[in-house]
């Protein structure tokens, strides 16, 4: 290494240990953070002696580099005796350290990896707070093991001459799974595999485990998401007594079920959903009279269907969600229903629960009723086809649809007001592009697309709101046990990093007290509009903000501006929905009685948690499974030349999100044409001698380096050649 490759290395490696997010790390994990190949790893160790002689970074007792003034002291040894035991769930990292959250407790305590205990993923644990802190994160110590969480994994299995192991596909776990070659099964070296732990390891030991299953090779078709599935612990098969179940429910409305129905069937009512959708939930119907817009948003009624504490009942309470996978959809309800009886199909007598709401001309909801209804939907219809009878006009489906086109042009209308009222009090519409994956016959990804919003999405969603809002304030109104849609304030702290970007990119923004107001994010993303990192800010915005989740407590919908929000509307694909119709009906009946109330009272709070949980899950199955498609869609196009813009600038490198809205890393390390260093105040990389700068939003072009599949990442470089222009799209392989 020439002295001026080994200043500029210098440079990158200490602003990245100064940087803030940094924690202690060896030399090794200093090199698996920077992607660093072992060939050169001799050159990083060349490169840390350095620093160390020039007394800008020290070691500590462990091997683990930092900045010189920032050598901690030895933690303090707790006082079990007087410290209080927390339980919590621990969280590994591959870095040796750990996590664990702690219910109740906003912040996560960091657990040091010499204070881990030799705690496994999803251990359930005992900690004890330790009185030093570093940063802002409060540290623990694990004293106990009390339970183990994760009980199955998935990984490629390695083929050793007598015995084998398990690498685990999930990232947070770096230790291999011994496999004894009675534990292998059918097991061929390469595959993906289950593994049921026997073992959980200690400082000296493996973990041992068992294959149970295998999937098959990665690249054969449907076993990458397989994989992701499997390793969440996603249910993919139905117990055959739910099933039976599901099998005994008739295919059409039974004359005894019209009984004390309002019928509606006089209606004119349609579907709009996606082309592929094929579990129809809602139907929507309006009507004027008097100037007044009569609005009925009508939902399949499951729970005439789904008894509760059914076998069907407490399976789909396990399922909590549908999950959509980008290759499949496992759905929370047997499709005999989801697909068949429970779906509002057009020409089809269908019972559901109907929201009938009445809006004056500034778009306000001057009252709504809840009735159990039996429906007819007179014709199913995709957004894009709303969309070209609203928008483009479309001869050919106006004449089709004459019918049923002043209604739709109501709906536009209705839907416009509907959404200038909640603009009005501050609703924050975050509007990102969603990803289209689009896979060939053998389950590769062949072309990706962003998913882009019109006036039939957004009006649908109007309706929607309106309808979970309605629901929701009269429930809370007359305070019955309900299970609501809440999202808290955002966090202080991470709103005034936010602003601090946004004051950095020259918008002086100010909050008007302690705590931003959902109206003062709409202002800033409506000043945002048409800025080059409109996109980048908008989503640290959203990700500045408390995840929304399910609770008993009406506390309100930050992000809607809504004192009032619950989710009633997809009881086919959410529980939530599901179980507040069972009490909607209850009270239409007259049996919200006492002791029913108190049943509610004392069930609800673990359906809202186990709905919670379940939603986590099914996100991040879902944003898995789309990283790895991406990747592997991206290492068809090596060494291709795209355009594309940064949406992110840290110590080590920048994102580069490309239109179809794959996103990659450029690495400083990479960066050989000037020295680069990391402007931390101001969001940018700055060249120090040719004043080259990259800052968030700015348009550049990029050569694909890398793909990997396995991880879900994709490295990119910048580059000056022009993308060339791609006829049709890359075939499968």
């Amino acid at each position: 290494m020439n002295p001026k490759q080994l200043k500029k290395r210098k440079k990158m490696i200490y602003d990245v240990i100064c940087s803030k997010s940094y924690v202690p790390m060896r030399a090794r994990e200093i090199a698996i953070l920077l992607d660093i190949p072992r060939e050169q790893r001799k050159d990083l160790q060349d490169v840390l002696d350095s620093l160390m002689q020039e007394n800008k970074i020290t070691m500590d007792r462990r091997g683990r580099y930092m900045k010189k003034k920032a050598l901690a002291k030895a933690a303090k040894k707790a006082e079990q005796s007087e410290q209080p035991h927390l339980k919590g769930t621990f969280i590994s990292h591959p870095k040796g350290f750990g996590f664990v959250e702690v219910e109740g407790e906003e912040l996560d305590y960091f657990i040091p990896e010499e204070y881990t205990g030799c705690a496994f993923h999803k251990d359930e644990v005992e900690i004890v707070p330790l009185a030093n802190k570093r940063g802002r994160r409060p540290e623990a110590k694990v004293v106990a093991i009390t339970g183990h969480g994760l009980t199955q994994l998935v990984g490629t299995y390695q083929q050793e001459r007598s015995f084998g192991f398990v690498k685990p596909d999930m990232h947070k776990i770096e230790r291999e799974i011994f496999i004894a070659q009675k534990n292998a099964g059918e097991a061929k070296d390469g595959q993906k595999v289950v593994v049921q732990m026997l073992e959980y390891g200690g400082h000296h030991r493996s973990p041992e485990g068992k294959i149970v299953e295998v999937l098959g090779y990665s690249r054969e078709p449907g076993v990458d998401v397989l994989s992701v599935a499997k390793s969440m612990e996603l249910p993919m098969e139905f117990p055959e007594k739910v099933a039976n179940q599901a099998a005994r429910v008739p295919d059409h409305v039974q004359d005894g079920d019209r009984e004390g129905r309002t019928d509606l069937r006089n209606l004119r009512m349609v579907t709009i959903d996606g082309e592929d959708a094929k579990d129809l939930d809602d139907a929507v119907s309006l009507y004027m009279e008097d100037g007044l817009y009569h609005l009925g948003v009508h939902i399949a009624d499951v729970s005439n269907y789904v008894q509760a504490g059914s076998a069907l009942d407490r399976e789909a309470l396990k399922r909590g969600t549908s999950v959509y996978l980008v290759d499949r959809v496992i759905p929370m309800l047997p499709v005999q229903l989801s697909n068949g009886i429970c779906s509002l199909n057009a020409g089809q007598d269908r019972l559901a629960l109907s929201c009938l709401m009445t809006f004056d001309q500034s778009g306000k909801c001057l009252s709504h009723e809840l009735v159990e209804s039996v429906i007819h939907v007179d014709r199913r219809m995709s957004y894009t086809e709303v969309k070209k009878i609203l928008v483009d006009q479309d001869e050919a489906l106006c004449q089709e649809c004459q019918e049923l086109v002043p209604m739709f042009e109501q709906m536009a209308e209705l839907s416009a007001k509907i959404r200038k009222t909640r603009e009005n009090r501050g609703s924050i519409d975050f509007d990102f592009p969603e990803c289209k994956i689009i896979l060939g016959e053998t389950g590769h990804p062949i072309e990706i697309r962003p998913y882009e919003r019109n006036v039939a999405t957004d009006m649908i969603e109007d309706f929607m709101l309106s309808a979970n809002e309605a629901v929701a304030s009269e429930y809370c109104k007359r305070e019955i046990p309900f299970v609501y849609r809440v999202h808290e304030n955002p966090d202080p702290e991470k709103v005034e990093q936010v602003l601090q970007l946004i004051h950095a990119l020259g918008m002086p923004e100010k909050k008007t007290s302690q705590e931003l107001s959902s109206a003062e994010v709409q202002n800033i993303l409506s000043k945002l509009k048409g800025k080059p990192y409109e996109d980048m800010v908008s989503r640290l915005l959203l990700r500045s903000m408390k995840r929304a989740r399910y609770t008993t407590e009406c506390s309100g919908h930050f992000g809607l501006a809504a004192k009032y929000y619950c989710h009633f509307t997809s009881p086919i694909r959410r529980y939530p929905d599901l179980q507040i119709h069972r009490i909607i009906k209850d009270s239409i009946r007259g049996r919200l009685k006492t002791e029913k109330i108190e049943k509610y009272r004392e069930m609800l709070p673990e359906v809202a948690e186990q709905s919670s949980r379940t939603e986590r899950r099914a996100e991040e199955a879902e944003r898995e499974t789309e990283k790895i498609k991406k990747a592997e869609y991206m290492s068809y196009h090596l060494e291709e030349v795209f355009e594309g813009r940064i949406s992110g600038v840290t110590a080590w490198g920048v994102y580069v999100e490309l239109d179809n809205t794959v996103e990659g890393m450029v690495r400083l390390q990479d960066m050989y044409d000037d020295f680069y260093r990391f402007d931390e105040e101001n969001y940018r990389i700055v060249g120090e001698h040719s004043g080259k700068v990259y800052g968030l939003g700015d348009s550049v072009r990029v050569m694909v380096e890398d793909a990997d599949v396995t991880s879900g990442t994709i490295d990119f470089s910048f580059t000056e050649k022009k993308p060339r222009k791609r006829r049709g799209y890359r075939r499968e392989r």
